[in-house]
């Protein structure tokens, strides 16, 4: 057996595929996402998993045509006031926002930061909703705040590095959703060590029965950490 699943993270890979199999625009694919979240938060919750982070929108998604990131912008406004205010959520899980937020309109910084506020003292689950978000762009955010507290060399360790990160803790397992066989940018720092699973479904297809399926996975592997 594995060593305990504390953290979980997913890319939410395949909305705009789905949509198009079934002939239907891009955004509404999306929609159908959104419920996903919504089920499988609630899954993880109920299994105690300690931190989900949620790959929902990378800094290279803010290329696509204008009327979908418009129609996505909306769609986080209407999602996260929602989960702000849904009882079984506020007072239960810790939600953060990692990324470059100041990407976003100010309308969904200020939602941003209120939900932050409002979960920080929650202790059930964490979830990260990594938005604006790249590996890269993120460790390189880590190395300026290190720079800027004047750390001195011999003081900067791996522990230094994850304390300046969006997200400090490693992650244990990594799902992607799709058929895409890559992270693409997703936790390369947090995820060294993770177990890596790809599902050919299109994120609005996976269910929870689909997360079983990969906790019983990640449980069956042996982790040797390089040992």
């Amino acid at each position: 057996m594995s060593e305990k699943l504390r953290h979980i993270g997913i890319i939410l890979d395949g909305n705009r595929r789905y949509a198009e199999k079934l002939s239907m625009q891009p955004w509404k694919g999306h929609e159908e996402g959104a419920k996903k979240v919504i089920e499988i938060v609630e899954e993880c919750l109920a299994l105690k998993i300690n931190e989900l982070t949620l790959f929902t929108f990378s800094t290279e998604n803010f290329n696509r045509p204008k009327i979908e990131v418009e129609f996505l912008m909306k769609l986080f406004k209407k999602g996260f006031k929602e989960f702000a205010e849904d009882k079984k959520y506020i007072d239960k899980i810790k939600i953060t926002f990692a990324g470059d937020k100041t990407l976003f309109p100010k309308e969904i910084q200020t939602i941003m930061a209120s939900i932050e506020s409002k979960t920080k003292n929650n202790k059930d689950m964490t979830v990260n909703f990594a938005m604006a978000y790249g590996g890269r762009s993120e460790i390189i955010n880590a190395v300026k705040k290190i720079i800027s507290k004047k750390v001195s060399l011999e003081n900067i360790d791996e522990k230094i590095i994850s304390d300046n990160l969006y997200i400090k803790n490693d992650v244990d397992l990594i799902i992607r959703t799709s058929g895409e066989k890559r992270t693409s940018g997703f936790l390369p720092w947090q995820g060294v060590y993770a177990e890596l699973i790809f599902i050919d479904k299109m994120w609005p297809q996976f269910t929870k029965e689909d997360l079983h399926l990969c906790i019983d996975e990640f449980n069956s592997r042996k982790r040797r950490f390089g040992k």
